[in-house]
């Protein structure tokens, strides 16, 4: 009694009551009835929530119990705009977040009152700069992908892969317009080449997925006329073939059936109406060998367009043993895109996200060695993403081994994102990651695409400055020994003095393998082409 009086039954009991007397009372002045109608539509949900089993907060608090689930529902945003502070990482801070906001509509990004970093702490890492600064007069830093007349100029920062579904028509047209507006390439995801990115323009980078989107057969296997059709197309730059994606490597994926719609089935090359399945594993090829077959195959039909595998980086031997086919064959990938375990994703499992493949620098190191001890480093290109955001963040990447960076969240939140996290439900207030027509009407196609214009062009201006202060002009000039890191309160080293090196063509030298890499020590010669496995 006491319960149903003063306690988690009390709401329920004196909306009965008010109903009753409003009721009553109604017969005497009409605008009672009023009343009576709101307090018993209340009272039956409240009823209806102390009779139902499956939530218990709802049958022991009827009807207050559902401010909780109000509360659940907003709790992204609650704390993304009162609680977050402003460096909380969950995964980009709002630092992070306000940096590419301000850069995308051109307002000057400085910093008052000093950094808010704290530079003493363990892993702290900085760019070490010059008493002779440079002087650079272009900011457009290119690499040569390929070889050929068709080989491509790389920006230095470009667009990873988004794919059509994953994101909207519009978010997709306005990064691919923004790609044209800065002469930096996008990158299809694996959704395949559709008429949004078309529609934008820019330079494209088509990744062929292990479900061969948009150049599959009904059953699923690569089918040779539908990939040359749409990669002899002169907005398509280069190929890109997904092994595998840093936040789910080593994973599959479903499109669900109602989230296929009409348009996306018929990019995909799929059934409209039922499951899109991505397997885990690639049909075309099962060992190394079979592997740069394969983009010998797509090369060919492409018409000589630079061909490359993008990876999360997994068992060591498996990298080597491809690195050895390419020496052993003399025919190449030209380039490898290396995704870190930190990079994201719509929807993945948490322990895939948090717990599997190796994180982004680890990863950059041991690729580079292996080419690098191959003799292969010229000839073969690195790409790298995975939660890079800022100037710095490609500086320390291209010191690190890399040629070019990619993005694709900050391009998101050049084009209007908030990090709601939302992006696995359909339900992206900003209207950038769902298919709703509702929603994504939202994005103005113009703006949102000289917004990433702009990050892309700002970016790369302060990138240029970074250069000039640490007294080089190009990125391919940064190495090891310009990142410093803190290891502990009295202990720094440069990079180069922490990660283990490799001398160039050592791994093809006569006689027996001693490299500073225990992995290419290790595996060197346990690998061959015939299997990603080892002997």
């Amino acid at each position: 009694m006491v319960d149903l009086i003063w306690g988690r039954y009390s709401l329920l009991f004196y909306l009965f009551l008010l109903s009753v007397v409003s009721g009553v009372a109604g017969f005497l002045q009409p605008y009672f009835l009023v009343i009576f109608v709101f307090s018993f539509l209340l009272f039956i949900i409240a009823l209806r929530d102390f009779l139902q089993k499956k939530r218990s907060i709802l049958t022991n608090f009827p009807l207050l119990g559902r401010f909780r689930f109000f509360l659940e529902s907003i709790r992204a945003e609650l704390r993304q705009y009162y609680w977050e502070a402003d460096d909380d990482e969950v995964p980009y801070s709002r630092n992070q977040r306000t940096m590419v906001y301000q850069r995308s509509k051109n307002i000057e990004g400085v910093r008052p009152f000093g950094s808010l970093e704290k530079m003493y702490d363990d892993d702290f890492v900085w760019l070490n700069h010059s008493i002779t600064p440079s002087s650079i007069l272009n900011s457009d830093f290119r690499t040569k992908v390929g070889i050929g007349k068709n080989s491509y100029d790389m920006s230095v920062l470009n667009i990873s892969g988004t794919s059509f579904g994953a994101i909207s028509p519009p978010a997709i047209t306005s990064l691919n317009k923004a790609a044209k507006l800065g002469g930096f390439a996008h990158n299809t995801g694996e959704g395949s080449m559709s008429k949004y990115h078309e529609e934008g323009g820019g330079d494209t980078i088509w990744q062929i997925s292990t479900g061969y989107f948009g150049c599959r057969k009904k059953n699923g296997d690569f089918c040779s006329e539908r990939f040359e059709k749409i990669a002899k197309k002169k907005q398509i730059k280069m190929i890109e073939i997904k092994i595998s994606q840093g936040a789910k490597p080593g994973h599959g994926g479903m499109l669900m059936a109602p989230k296929v719609t009409k348009e996306i089935a018929e990019t995909r090359g799929i059934s409209f109406g039922k499951d899109c399945v991505s397997p885990a594993n690639h049909r075309e090829f099962s060992n190394p060998n079979q592997l740069i077959n394969f983009a010998k195959k797509l090369r060919k039909l492409s018409g000589n367009k630079p061909v490359g595998i993008k990876m999360c980086i997994g068992h060591p031997w498996e990298l080597i043993s491809i690195v050895k086919t390419m020496v052993l064959k003399k025919e190449y990938l030209d380039f490898i895109t290396i995704d870190g375990a930190e990079g994201g994703t719509g929807a993945a499992p948490a322990e895939f996200t948090d717990h599997i493949g190796s994180p982004l620098k680890d990863a950059i190191i041991f690729v580079d060695n292996a080419l690098i001890g191959a003799n292969l480093r010229e000839r073969v290109k690195i790409g790298v993403s995975g939660k890079i955001v800022s100037a710095f963040d490609m500086a320390h990447m291209c010191s690190l081994g890399t040629d070019w960076v990619n993005m694709a969240r900050p391009f998101m939140f050049s084009i209007g994102c908030i990090q709601c996290r939302s992006c696995h439900t359909g339900e992206c207030p900003t209207g950038i990651a769902t298919m709703d027509p509702l929603r994504y009407r939202a994005i103005d196609i113009e703006d949102r695409s000289q917004r990433a214009f702009n990050f892309h062009k700002n970016t790369l201006f302060v990138f240029k400055e970074l250069l000039e202060s640490v007294g080089v002009k190009h990125p391919s000039e940064l190495n090891r020994r310009h990142i410093v890191r803190r290891l502990s309160e009295s202990e720094i080293r440069l990079a180069d003095q922490i990660y283990p090196k490799v001398e160039k063509g050592e791994l093809i030298k006569k006689g027996k393998i001693n490299v500073d890499d225990p992995r290419l020590n290790v595996y060197w010669n346990k690998v061959s082409s015939n299997s990603f496995n080892y002997i």
